[in-house]
């Protein structure tokens, strides 16, 4: 573990900033995206509000000295709007650039570019980054860099709670699926097999889409569109599904700040050293799982000292309070 340097810490703050007015910047874009025009209906013309690029919409209204005043004004928003747009998006690639100088640039840039599609979609707070990639967020929030190779991996875990309603999520991914959604971000995105829960790029990087056990939610299989990734349910998700969440913005290897949603670094470090004793898991992972567990331990106990370990996670079952002492802590 290294911590960054001061400099290195403020172009870390620059660029969390940045995005910021970069995301606020696209949700008023946003509104723009798909235009204003006159439609003729039976002969009569009438102001129409696009809302996808099918070309679905609604009506605003007969043409009238009212809604010509709609639509000019709408026309002088977008300008705006895009000006705004394009002003923001120039500072964060020279900001990108100095990332790259100063060795802030660490996330994969295919898991960037997945995350940010979910954050465009509006879909940030339904899923959660977990296993080994989530790494990138803690070391974001803690200012510090791991060493590679706790965090060399060729996947990523993507959990999602399935207690929420399907159907409004779907509905974000415009009916084509998370798969749809990953293809936005590299076309070359397949599913491995039909009906898995895994899909798998040119480069062989894979996404896992996974729940917590079905006793939670309704059993029925958790898929958004048809060919579309089915997630895989994994014993122990619960509690990192339950446990506090931890919002922040980490840089990818291009410089470019990327939002990542994963679990409270302490649930995440003792669920590690948890998984690191089950049977179960694979042999080879095992050592791995502890080294990270202790490494993001330290880290906490160092550099996150609001997040205390004496504090009780009540969403963590007893078995992985236990694991405590593996961490070798301090307290």
């Amino acid at each position: 573990m290294k911590p960054l340097s001061n400099q290195q810490r403020l172009h870390q703050v620059n660029s969390e900033q940045l995005y910021e007015n970069y995301r606020s910047t696209q949700g008023h874009w946003a509104a723009y995206v798909y235009g204003m025009r006159w439609k003729t209906i039976r002969g009569k013309e009438y102001l129409f509000k696009d809302r996808d690029r099918r070309g679905n919409g609604k009506s605003l209204g007969a043409r009238s000295a009212e809604t010509e005043a709609v639509l000019a004004s709408f026309q002088a928003g977008r300008v705006v709007s895009q000006e705004r747009l394009q002003l923001v998006t120039e500072k964060l690639q020279e900001q990108a650039r100095l990332n790259k100088a100063l060795r802030l640039n660490r996330v994969p840039t295919v898991i960037a570019r997945v995350l940010r599609e979910l954050d465009a979609a509006g879909l940030h707070d339904d899923f959660t980054v977990i296993g080994t990639q989530a790494l990138y967020a803690y070391e974001a929030a803690a200012g510090v860099h791991f060493i590679l190779e706790l965090l060399a991996s060729g996947d990523v875990d993507m959990l999602y709670d399935a207690r929420k309603k399907l159907t409004v999520v779907s509905e974000k991914l415009d009916g084509k699926g998370l798969l749809g959604l990953l293809k936005k971000a590299d076309r070359t995105f397949e599913c491995i097999r039909e009906n898995g829960y895994r899909a798998a790029n040119a480069g062989q990087f894979m996404v896992d889409l996974v729940v917590a056990p079905s006793g939670m939610y309704t059993p029925a299989g958790v898929t958004f569109a048809k060919a579309d990734l089915v997630a895989t349910e994994v014993p122990g998700l619960q509690w990192l599904l339950n446990s506090p969440k931890l919002d922040t913005v980490a840089i990818d290897e291009n410089g470019w700040p990327v939002p990542m949603r994963v679990p409270d670094p302490r649930a995440f470090a003792l669920h590690k050293a948890w998984l690191s004793g089950q049977v179960s898991r694979e042999p080879l992972k095992k050592p791995r799982d502890l080294d990270q567990a202790k490494a993001l331990a330290q880290v906490v106990e160092a550099h996150l000292p609001h997040l205390s370990f004496k504090d009780t996670l009540t969403s963590l079952h007893g078995d992985v309070r236990q694991m405590l002492p593996l961490l070798k802590l301090s307290i």
